[in-house]
């Protein structure tokens, strides 16, 4: 949207937010209202409740920004705001007060996790960044599980990628079609209200999320 303005194909307003650690966009050629739907190669419109600067481009990727209710809207920074505030009340810390893993045969809910970051995709984000995919891992640190990650440049129809994965948890290994997703936020969005994206775990970033849940499944 900046770069349409730039080259005069819109007019375009925004703002930081930084009780939400987001961009909001104010108007569009005068008319404000403004959210999208966005997905990777191989993917499908999907609502989401995730912010719109924080979800990483890809090749091949498909972009649409449509007008919506300001409830829409409203309800969404709701919970960025939860978030900031859960993060600045843990001093900066990513305290999750909720993980769940439900696999075969783990199954796991958790209370107060402190996430940490482990840099695994530095060759996108800055030191320090935290990733859906370091909850996880952080979880490893602490011996609470075991676990194998796998780089995937394709998977099926999706051509580009380029991610890695979770390929095990404790005994609960990838097989065939079968293995972990992930989907992370606030209960006021659960499943595909807007906190199931199919945004890989390891570009996905997490400030505060009210829970996050790694679930097996069999496509």
């Amino acid at each position: 949207m900046v770069y349409l303005d730039k080259i005069q194909k819109i007019e375009f307003s925004y703002h930081f937010d930084k009780t939400i650690n987001s961009y909001i966009i104010d108007s569009i050629n005068g008319k404000g209202n403004y959210w999208y739907v966005v997905y990777y190669d191989g993917g499908w419109p999907e609502c989401n409740a995730y912010r719109m600067d924080h979800y990483p481009y890809k090749n091949k990727m498909f972009i649409r920004i449509d007008r919506v209710s300001e409830n829409c809207l409203d309800a969404r920074y709701e919970v960025f705001r939860a978030e900031i505030e859960r993060l600045e009340k843990n001093k900066g810390k990513a305290i999750i007060p909720e993980v769940l893993i439900d696999g075969p045969t783990t199954k796991l809910t958790l209370k107060d996790i402190e996430v940490t970051p482990h840099n695994l995709r530095n060759d996108i984000f800055k030191e320090g960044y935290i990733t859906a995919i370091d909850v996880i891992m952080s979880l490893g640190d602490k011996n609470i599980i075991s676990y194998d990650i796998q780089w995937y440049d394709s998977i099926g129809t999706a051509r580009v990628v380029k991610s890695y994965w979770i390929e095990r948890i404790n005994k609960d290994r990838v097989k065939g079609r079968c293995g972990f997703v992930y989907e992370a936020g606030s209960d006021k969005f659960r499943g595909f209200r807007g906190n199931h994206i199919h945004l890989p775990s390891d570009v996905r970033g997490i400030n505060s999320p009210e829970y996050v849940l790694f679930f097996w499944i069999y496509l």
